[in-house]
């Protein structure tokens, strides 16, 4: 499956800039305006990723992932009857040890620095242990605790009084991408480290052989066409299966190839099955479409007010032209190294020549797309999770829910943006949302950075700084050690201003 073409064209095909102006200072667009109506996002677009592509949220520390900070934000419920009972024993799950979880599972929860439930959990988790089991559809922000919730569903309900048992799948989780998928199975094995027999698989794109050996693991994490696949050929015995869980489910069920690859999974599994979903975004349309895939789901959800990641200052740069992003982004590359950072772009290609033209100038960087082979995707980002290489640049498939801890800048070289019919493209706001996500993660200090060059770029980045009642800084490119000054100076207020609240409470 091919990436998103990059529709940017040449030079003369977009809008001229007049000499010593911004697009800025041509459209004036304050994020308090009334945003006008975003396009209709029903549309389908090119894809930006391999089907078998997508994100993760938040990896345990052994991992290279965070400490995270819960942030202060109102949780709605439709609350579940058992719930509503004050005299029921789940109705406030304040303690992991309400819950009634076995000591093995407490034990994994302890191991991972988890003091009590975060809000999410204590709505999600009595929602979920609830028997008979109940379908759950979740909208929560990365770093909230809804990997960790769960996780620690399937943790409590599998079956392993046998060896047979401990063979046989019990618990499917569906994720976007391979990284996504590895992620979680590094939470799965943490969490359930003190449970004795616990088989942990994932099923990801490799070679023939591997892909025609037979599961023998409770719990599969994979891509969806990969476990597609595997259920075809009748190596994944699903007939004990009790749980499906599909994690970024909004790209999931909204993305071209994908979506049906979930349905055709779905439809190859018990009707028994409880159907978890779970995403940090739930535009309105893909709710709609859940609630079909989860019917008579409890859903929990957050008010859209809540959506801006906190904690991350939002900058953009105005550029003269595609050279000139480039040039900018050579020269903040001693910035990019303070920490890590991830480079957003549009297609392959892009991220293949600033690999190429940085390497060539003795800039260390890595790039990682769909287009390289599962093994080569494995080693680079373990390298950048080590620490080894700096600057990783990558399109939307890392776009979602990769918790690397030393992310400190995340730059979108091109605009996030959606297409919603050949050659013409809207502001897409989701994906700005899990982009700038990567870094400043859980109440740490993050930069976000845009690279802007024509009208039409302007525009969209200013559509989205309104669908999030936001505000994103200016700053200019005239004066290089100006602006290395001001995003300096923008570091070290955001640090300064950080609220960390229960630092020792570690939630993925």
């Amino acid at each position: 499956m091919s990436e998103t073409p990059s529709g940017s064209g040449s030079l003369g095909d977009r809008i001229s800039k007049p000499e010593s102006t911004s697009w800025a200072d041509e459209v004036a667009s304050p994020a308090t305006e009334n945003p006008p109506p975003l396009s209709d996002f029903n549309d389908k677009q090119p894809e930006t990723a391999p089907q078998d592509d997508g994100q993760v949220d938040g990896a345990t520390e052994p991992f290279g992932g965070s400490e995270l900070q819960e942030p202060d934000y109102e949780v709605e419920v439709k609350l579940a009857d058992m719930q509503a009972d004050p005299n029921n024993p789940l109705y406030s799950a304040t303690s992991f040890e309400q819950l009634g979880l076995s000591e093995n599972i407490l034990k994994g929860v302890t191991s991972m620095n988890f003091r009590k439930p975060s809000k999410v959990q204590e709505k999600t988790l009595p929602l979920l242990l609830i028997n008979p089991p109940q379908n759950l559809i979740g909208q929560s922000q990365s770093g909230t605790g809804k990997t960790a919730a769960f996780v620690l569903n399937i943790l409590h309900r599998l079956d392993l009084s046998s060896e047979l048992m401990a063979k046989t799948p019990q618990a499917l989780v569906l994720a976007p991408s391979r990284e996504l998928a590895r992620q979680i199975v590094g939470v799965v094995k943490v969490m359930g480290s003190f449970i004795q027999g616990l088989k942990v698989e994932a099923a990801v794109p490799q070679d023939a052989a591997a892909r025609s050996r037979r599961i023998e693991a409770a719990v599969v994490v994979g891509t969806p066409g990969t476990v597609q696949d595997m259920l075809r050929k009748r190596t994944m015995d699903v007939r004990q299966l009790k749980i499906l869980v599909l994690d970024e489910a909004d790209n999931m069920l909204d993305q071209q190839g994908l979506g049906d690859q979930c349905i055709r999974v779905k439809a190859m599994l018990p009707k028994t099955v409880q159907i978890v979903l779970f995403s940090a975004t739930f535009p309105e349309q893909v709710v709609l479409y859940a609630q079909t895939f989860a019917p008579n789901a409890n859903q929990m959800t957050l008010q859209h007010k809540d959506l801006t990641v906190e904690g991350i200052k939002q900058i953009y740069l105005d550029c003269d032209n595609d050279k000139a992003k480039y040039d900018v982004l050579v020269k903040f590359y001693g910035l990019m190294t303070i920490g890590s950072s991830i480079i957003f772009v549009k297609t392959r290609d892009t991220a293949l020549q600033i690999e190429q033209r940085m390497t060539a100038e003795g800039h260390k960087v890595v790039s990682l797309t769909g287009g390289y082979e599962g093994a080569q995707r494995d080693v680079i980002i373990d390298s950048f999770r080590m620490g080894h290489a700096k600057v990783l640049i990558t399109t939307n498939v890392l776009a979602r829910g990769i918790d690397v801890q030393s992310v400190s800048m995340v730059v979108n070289y091109d605009v996030p943006e959606k297409y919603i019919r050949q050659g013409h493209s809207v502001a897409d706001p989701q994906t700005y949302l899990h982009r700038i996500g990567r870094t400043g993660r859980f109440g740490r200090v993050g930069v976000a950075v845009t690279f802007i060059s024509n009208r039409h770029d302007w525009e969209k980045l200013m559509e989205i700084q309104r669908y999030f009642n936001t505000t994103m800084t200016k700053v200019t490119t005239d004066d290089w050690d100006e602006l290395e000054d001001q995003v300096t100076r923008i570091i070290k207020s955001s640090r300064a201003g950080a609220n960390f609240k229960d630092g020792a409470n570690m939630q993925v």
